[in-house]
């Protein structure tokens, strides 16, 4: 029998603790890693969207497509515009989206439908159809028939008449063509396109012909009636005009003679007078005005003595010059004096005088020259009210024939209206009876459908890539939700980021591989076996762990605990125990699961006095220890009497044990019951100097994790952290600790070599070179060799 191990190395001894450089990267690792992880899940939920996909458009009926393009016409002979009867198409948008709905109405395609006779269509007419069972039918069927539901074709004619009968056969018949036909607007032209979609390309072309040719058929027809009725109408209507425009016409002339309501140029005589007394009553006003405003001017100067220099009447006195001229002259002479002379001489109060003199000259003419200006403004005043009275005399008498006019103009606005309208009636009358012959559709069949040579549903490449699109999104999506709603722990890094625990190192599952599928390995006695091997550098870890975890104070007593049961525990806390015992420490196991007694049983002990019987009693301390066959480890194992007291950690005989083994060895490991089930762990727990839980990698829960952490917080445990246990490194899609999945590391893990079989050995799994001795490296797995046969079982134990 031939044995065969291989692991990879755990991510610990790597050295990547996740520096900081890759944090920008981690969103991205984790998407490519959730990809990696559910590839066979996203692969599958991407072939069953894209099979069906491609399933449906292969079987799908081809449907073949036709199309006819229609222009409308946005200017076109009116034959009359009364009621817009006859009018051609408005060219704004909602014209022309009501005639897309003209097209595709019921009324239209009714008539298209009894022209192109689609009754006896069996494409349009269902009841013809000789219904054969399909796939889907063939599954439904069956289920149907055990519900006890009918399951033959149901008439929804039956009991009609034949009147009836038909006339409902047509009306699915248009519904048929109405979901085939589809009218839509070219852009933003004049452009009307028609598509018929059906099975047959003749009978594409066909119908989309049929509706264009219907809908000018029926523009035509509806033109050409509205035309008659016109011509009818408009004959009737300019007879009784003629007689209604010449009555009131003689009315407005017998009105205007009797109250003297004569007019020229469009206006009676009073309103003539009293425009034109109006007009020069304005020029009277303006010049007033213009008066008025020099007087208070002048006057306003005059009294505050600022001069008259500015004023324009002042200016044009010839007599005002002269005297300033003068005044000039005698100032300078003045002036001249006043420096030869002194101020009483005679001379020079003379010459003083003379100017006073001019000064009030030039006073009286300037008064002078304002009362002028008072007079002009008194006459311009005279003038503006005999005007005002002469337009109030006319204002007067034009009231007098106001009720007159009133009624005056209400004739002739009577009159005038049947006038144009009988004018207009005529001039429709006439281009009415010259354009009969020219009615013609407003809709211009621009270009004839053909018919297709390619189908144009199933599109066979779009589909095939919406399937493969849809797939893969599907497949993402069912991808994502087993991530959510995977609660299983898959890392260290699980451990520290999702529990807030230490992680403390993640051990590698041993698979066992028989020629003969016979046999299993117990993994404490691979590690005695492969000292160099990656399971025991991942104990040796575990071990480095507990002897640093304080540095303070010795940590001697660490009890092993977990969950739930099966999650390794124990199988590690007899390794561990061994790997210390082996580096030279003093160092005891206790087996403290007194309802399995695994360790015992795996030490390969069968004691009459264990750890219990000592602790009651029953026999001395010495004769309970047991020393390990393969290691110098002491066990203090658990005897087979079955007898399991309700209280064992919480005595005090406990504790003293406790305390003398302190005193005895270097490593005290006590191997617990799991957390969730057993009392007894929690207690222990709360009394060692440090506590290890153990997690089985894609076994255990978070939320039972999550719960054992609170029981030993809650009992005051001081926690060392969580190991990721029984990892299973071939599974590499659910591993996620980066260094484990570097084969490189390989190199440094060797397993020595005993037995071969088939040039493998028998603990290691590496391949032994042609002539080659000793241990060898991991290289090429055992299952990849030629000539083997091989069966892998997990190795691992509580």
């Amino acid at each position: 029998m031939t044995k065969s191990f291989s692991f990879e190395l755990p991510s610990q001894m790597t050295g990547h603790d996740g520096p900081s450089g890759e944090e920008t990267s981690f969103d991205l690792k984790s998407l490519i890693g959730m990809v990696y992880r559910r590839f066979w899940l996203i692969v599958t939920g991407f072939l069953v969207v894209f099979l069906a996909v491609a399933y449906i458009t292969f079987t799908a009926t081809p449907v073949f497509k036709a199309s006819t393009t229609i222009q409308l016409g946005s200017n076109q002979e009116n034959v009359i515009d009364l009621g817009s009867v006859l009018g051609g198409i408005v060219a704004n948008t909602a014209a022309i989206d009501t005639e897309v709905m003209v097209i595709s109405s019921k009324s239209l395609l009714t008539k298209v439908a009894e022209r192109q006779k689609l009754v006896e269509d069996p494409e349009f007419n269902w009841t013809l159809v000789e219904q054969k069972p399909g796939l889907i039918d063939g599954l439904i069927t069956p289920i149907k028939k055990s519900l006890g539901m009918r399951t033959e074709r149901v008439d929804p004619y039956a009991g009609l008449s034949e009147e009836e009968r038909e006339a409902a056969i047509l009306e699915a018949v248009v519904e048929a063509l109405s979901n085939r036909v589809t009218v839509s607007r070219v852009g933003t032209t004049y452009l009307l396109k028609v598509t018929v979609m059906s099975t047959s390309p003749e009978t594409a072309a066909r119908l989309a012909n049929a509706v264009a040719d219907q809908y000018r058929v029926q523009q035509l027809d509806t033109k050409l009636d509205a035309t008659r009725r016109a011509t009818e109408w408009l004959g009737e209507r300019v007879s009784g005009l003629r007689d209604e425009v010449a009555e009131k016409e003689k009315r407005v002339a017998v009105y205007r003679a009797e109250n003297n309501l004569d007019t020229a140029m469009g206006t009676t005589l009073s309103e003539q007078k009293i425009a034109d007394l109006t007009k020069q009553k304005t020029q009277l006003d303006f010049e007033l005005s213009q008066a008025r405003s020099r007087y208070e001017n002048m006057r306003r100067q005059i009294d505050a003595g600022e001069g008259v220099d500015g004023i324009s009447e002042v200016l044009d006195s010839g007599l005002v010059s002269r005297l300033k001229e003068q005044l000039s002259v005698l100032r300078g002479r003045v002036a001249e004096l006043e420096t030869k002379l002194g101020p009483q001489h005679p001379e020079l109060i003379g010459a003083r005088n003379e100017v006073r003199d001019v000064e009030r000259q030039m006073a009286a003419e300037v008064n002078r020259i304002a009362d002028n200006l008072a007079s002009e403004v008194a006459a311009k005043q005279s003038q503006v009210n005999a005007i005002q009275s002469r337009i109030n005399q006319a204002n007067a008498q034009l009231r007098g024939n106001s009720i007159a006019s009133v009624r005056l103009r209400e004739l002739e606005r009577d009159a005038e209206t049947s006038r144009v309208l009988y004018e207009e009636f005529i001039a429709r009358s006439k281009e009415t009876s010259v354009q009969d012959d020219l009615v013609q559709a407003d809709a211009v069949i621009l270009s004839a459908a053909s018919v297709p040579s390619q189908p144009a549903a199933p599109k066979k490449k779009l589909n095939l890539l919406i399937g493969a699109v849809l797939g893969a999104a599907i497949g993402a999506a069912m991808a994502i939700l087993a991530e959510m709603f995977d609660a299983k722990i898959s890392s260290t890094e699980d451990i520290e980021r999702k529990l807030g625990v230490t992680s403390i190192g993640s051990v590698p599952l041993i698979r066992a591989s028989s020629l003969f599928g016979l046999g299993q390995t117990n993994p404490a006695d691979y590690l005695v076996e492969n000292p160099l091997s990656a399971y025991a550098e991942s104990v040796r870890y575990l071990r480095a762990a507990i002897a640093f975890s304080d540095l303070d104070s010795e940590t001697k007593t660490v009890a092993i605990t977990s969950s739930l049961p099966d999650e390794g525990k124990t199988s590690l806390t007899l390794s561990l125990g061994r790997m210390s015992a082996m580096s030279g420490s003093r160092t005891i196991v206790i087996d403290g699961d007194f309802r399995r007694r695994q360790l015992t049983e795996a030490a390969g002990m069968s004691p009459e006095i264990g750890f219990i019987e000592h602790l009651f009693g029953a026999g001395q301390l010495s004769d309970a220890i047991q020393k390990d066959s393969k290691t110098m480890l002491d066990i203090l194992p658990l005897s087979q009497s079955g007898h399991t007291p309700h209280d064992v950690f919480g005595t005090r005989a406990f504790d003293d044990l406790l305390s003398r083994l302190r005193s005895m060895y270097d490593l005290i490991l006590i191997d617990t019951g799991p957390l969730l089930l057993m009392a007894e762990a929690r207690v222990v727990a709360g009394k060692v100097d440090k506590t290890i839980l153990m997690v089985r990698w894609r076994h255990s829960t978070r939320a039972a994790v999550k719960q054992s952490l609170s029981l030993l917080r809650s009992f005051n445990a001081d926690v060392l952290g969580a190991t990721l246990n029984m990892v299973d490194l071939n599974r590499r899609r659910h591993h996620r600790d980066p260094g484990a999945s570097y084969k490189a590391y390989r190199k440094y893990y060797q397993m020595e070599s005993k037995k071969s079989v088939f040039g493998f050995d028998l603990n290691g799994g590496g391949k032994r070179k042609k002539g080659g001795k000793g241990p060898v490296a991991m290289q090429t797995p055992p299952e990849k060799a030629k000539g083997t046969m091989e069966e892998e079982v997990p190795v691992g134990f509580e």
